[in-house]
């Protein structure tokens, strides 16, 4: 199995390079050059077993020998056994033919700990095995940084810092990034918003000195080993509601495309899903793209749901070379055409994405709606980033055709919200019960690529 870049000009890597490098040095991302496929029968058997046996028969074949099978067994059995629930990704129904994947049991409450926790462990392993240190750099819209955080945490090898939009998380997902107290995690609250911040970070990754200077990894969704873990999930919660004997919907609430994505290499690889749906707050660009071909941002609005205020959708990229026929010298002209303003979508290759993509939007009034109706009318509290969800979903609702809407994080990572909404303040679990006391550890930076270097140069000693 190789990984190719979706822009063309740079070196084929096999899993564990393309893990460990993150973004490819032609500044495009890595994708596989063939899509493995599971057979109908391959999908039926996964009936009943666990969420680690399932992830394991849907992972094995990207990973192209980088680990036997009892290493690969022994990773996911130590990603997932700190999740609080069970079955990992319990579904819940909301009404007839609508239900909730809830996909926030992990240590940080949200959907990243699936991929976050198992990548930690991947590079672990990897690492050991070769003796080398690398310097992790993210850009965290709120979600990613507190997991990455979490699954780097402590780790001899690593070094991690994550850079979030000064100001524009939850007072939960910040503290969940600046209260360790591992010597090897940094948070750096960058001025700006998370569009910056990813900037920022694809800046340091395309300065090939400072890149090679410091072992640059990246864990963000640009890493392929992100959105391959994210894949397990659609087939464990449509095959428990009759795939492959039936087909499923999934609405996605998103901002930079890589679970949605997940969703479509999902589907790529035999899983009968029927629609996936985008679903975007007021920051809605990719819904504006799936229904005129315009790809323009007009600037980032602050929302209640924070993690999906993003313009610049790093992993649309990956959507755009498939429908453009994995042309990678188009995907790397609309890039171009993006960094001077914006760039349109020729009408063949939107015409392929509106073949596999739905798409719908939530104004703030719409999503503080949709907590307090569905607290109402099913006792379930929802963060706003479901609820916006939820709302979409609603409108795509077919009969016949069960429909999984993504509850991408707890409820009480935005409690502030979720009260003003529903009335009802969701309480820490347990053992983040003390968080509001633990002492925090910070550094404010300008949104300036030599200022974040500097940071970073002198804090691993390169």
């Amino acid at each position: 199995m190789k990984y190719i870049s979706t822009r063309g000009n740079a070196p084929v890597l096999s899993f564990e390079e393309a893990m460990l490098t993150g973004l490819a040095r032609d500044g495009g991302l890595y994708l596989p050059e063939t899509i493995p496929q599971m057979s109908a029968a391959d999908i039926a058997a996964l009936e009943g077993q666990s969420y680690e046996e399932a992830a394991f028969r849907v992972m094995w074949p990207y990973l192209g020998g980088a680990f036997t099978e009892d290493e690969f067994r022994a990773i996911i059995a130590r990603a997932y056994d700190g999740f609080a629930h069970a079955a990992r990704a319990p579904l819940v129904q909301l009404a007839p033919g609508h239900f909730l994947l809830e996909l926030f049991h992990g240590p940080t409450l949200a959907f990243k700990d699936f991929a976050m926790q198992l990548i930690g462990q991947l590079f672990e392993a990897s690492l050991k095995r070769s003796g080398r240190r690398v310097c992790i750099v993210g850009a965290t819209s709120g979600d990613t940084g507190s997991a990455a955080i979490e699954a780097f945490r402590g780790l001899d090898a690593v070094d991690v810092f994550i850079l979030y939009p000064h100001g524009r998380v939850s007072e939960v997902q910040r503290r969940q990034m600046t209260t360790p107290s591992e010597a090897n995690v940094h948070a750096l609250a960058i001025d700006g918003h998370f569009d910056d911040a990813q900037a920022r970070v694809k800046d340091m990754f395309n300065d090939f000195a400072f890149r090679d200077a410091v072992h640059l990894a990246g864990v963000n969704s640009i890493n392929w080993a992100r959105v391959l873990a994210q894949v397990v999930y659609y087939f464990t919660s449509a095959v428990s509601l009759g795939a492959p004997h039936r087909s499923v919907s999934f609405t996605v609430p998103t901002g930079n495309f890589g679970d949605i994505f997940a969703g479509y290499i999902a589907k790529r690889m035999g899983l009968p899903i029927d629609r996936l749906v985008v679903a975007t707050n007021r920051n809605d660009i990719l819904h504006r793209c799936l229904g005129t071909g315009a790809y323009r941002p007009a600037g980032v609005a602050p929302t209640i749901s924070p993690s999906m205020d993003i313009e610049v959708s790093s992993n649309f990229e990956r959507a755009l070379f498939c429908a453009y026929g994995q042309d990678s010298g188009a995907v790397a002209q609309l890039m171009d055409e993006l960094k001077a303003g914006g760039f349109n979508v020729s009408q063949g290759a939107l015409e392929a994405l509106q073949e596999s993509f739905d798409s719908g939007s939530a104004t703030e009034d719409e999503t503080r709606a949709t907590i307090a109706r569905t607290r109402q009318e099913t006792g379930e509290l929802i963060c706003p980033h479901t609820a916006v969800g939820v709302k979409v979903a609603g409108e795509h609702l077919a009969p016949g055709t069960p429909m999984i809407t993504l509850a991408t994080a707890h409820a009480a990572k935005f409690p502030d919200a979720v009260e003003q909404a529903s009335g009802t303040r969701p309480p820490l679990p347990k053992h983040m019960a003390d968080l509001y006391e633990r002492s925090e550890r910070v550094t404010r930076v300008a949104n300036d690529l030599a200022a974040i270097e500097d940071i970073i140069r002198d804090r691993t000693g390169n």
